[in-house]
């Protein structure tokens, strides 16, 4: 996490969650309220403090503030760099297993989490999808531990 954003936590620990305005979509961009992000430095500056909380919510510390993100299917979104997976922020990504859905999408989970293989490499993988295992898009956020819509906390009444 960047030190500016530790120091800003530090200075306003109480700050409320923002919800719904922040998205990942299939191909690996992030959207505020719909729109692309095309600024460089904030898609990176995004990535670098993007992380999930205890419930598997993946969220963006902006600052003091945390902004959930709504994933379009999953908290990572891997392409090919040559023979490597990499995520959508640029981080080298470690596969343990590939999936298969029900549209034809590849999963696959490793120590980073769950993680949806761009569209654009697809091909690369036609000849081995009969032997990934199976995975519904309905079951992937509770097989790899991730909230697809995150919303607040119940409050304890």
């Amino acid at each position: 996490m960047d030190e500016v954003v530790l120091r800003s936590m530090a200075k306003w620990p109480d700050v409320p969650d923002v919800y719904g305005w922040l998205s990942l979509d299939r191909r690996g961009n992030w959207l505020l309220r719909n729109e692309k992000i095309g600024n460089l430095a904030l898609r990176e500056f995004i990535c670098r403090n993007y992380q999930p909380d205890a419930r598997g919510c993946w969220y963006f510390q902006n600052g003091p503030q945390r902004v959930f993100v709504r994933l379009a299917y999953t908290p990572l979104v891997v392409h090919h760099d040559a023979d490597a997976l990499v995520d959508h922020c640029g981080r080298p990504f470690q596969s343990t297993e590939a999936f298969l859905d029900e549209e034809g999408s590849v999963l696959f989970s490793g120590t980073a989490g769950a993680a949806l293989l761009a569209d654009r490499d697809l091909e690369r993988y036609a000849d081995h999808l009969g032997r990934l295992s199976a995975v519904t898009k309905a079951q992937a956020g509770r097989r790899f531990g991730f909230e697809a819509d995150p919303k607040p906390p119940s409050i304890p009444r």
